[in-house]
């Protein structure tokens, strides 16, 4: 008798801005049960059209800085304009302890982070086609400027380069293959050995005669 671990698996998604990661989260969450995005805390101000913890959880700076006291993030930084970004361990560990599968979306340094605290994430790393489809992704989301365009380029140059500290990478030319490839990365890590809590087969010569007995 098998008898497998039902926790969720913690998967890291990471990517170069333009590779199209969000839209591959959030067409994967659609198309598959009991997966979620972790909803990360933030100090930043909620915009319009945005949802207390549907989109983030929109804290104090004092209060995001008393949870990093705490020990309270598997991993957090400081980014635009000097805003904090985290994500809670107790979310995310309530979630995977009800048989949640739960994806982060973050940088090549959150993952990394993440990579300190726990040994059984999965770590997938999404790849445009090409540099040249990645440049032209950027700019026909005519969301930035020409310069903020070449330093996302550069960035993502860099960011390509650290692949090799994935787990899985994914080509994302065909969106609805890239789904279906995370969708049976994570399919085949559910099947991995190390996720079997115990296998019992009992006594080997009474198991034997009794699967015999009726030859």
């Amino acid at each position: 008798m098998i008898k497998r671990n039902e926790q969720g698996i913690l998967i890291v998604v990471s990517g170069p801005s333009g590779c199209g990661k969000s839209t591959v989260n959030k067409m994967l969450i659609n198309s598959r049960k009991n997966i979620i995005m972790s909803v990360s805390d933030t100090t930043r101000a909620k915009r319009n059209g945005e949802i207390n913890g549907v989109d983030y959880n929109y804290i104090t700076k004092e209060e995001f800085e008393k949870n990093i006291e705490s020990d309270k993030y598997l991993e957090y930084a400081k980014v635009h304009s000097n805003k904090y970004y985290g994500t809670p361990s107790d979310f995310v560990n309530k979630k995977l302890k009800e048989g949640i599968d739960v994806i982060l979306e973050i940088d090549l340094e959150g993952a990394r982070k993440v990579n300190e605290k726990r040994n059984d994430a999965v770590f997938i790393f999404i790849m445009p086609p090409s540099m040249e489809i990645l440049k032209s992704r950027l700019i026909n989301r005519k969301t930035e400027t020409k310069e903020q365009v070449i330093e996302r380029f550069k960035t993502a140059y860099k960011e390509i380069n650290e692949v090799s500290k994935y787990n899985y990478v994914i080509v994302n030319d065909k969106i609805e293959d890239s789904v279906k490839r995370m969708s049976s990365i994570i399919d085949a890590e559910k099947s991995r050995v190390d996720r079997i809590e115990d296998i019992y087969l009992g006594n080997e010569e009474e198991l034997i005669h009794e699967i015999l007995m009726d030859i």
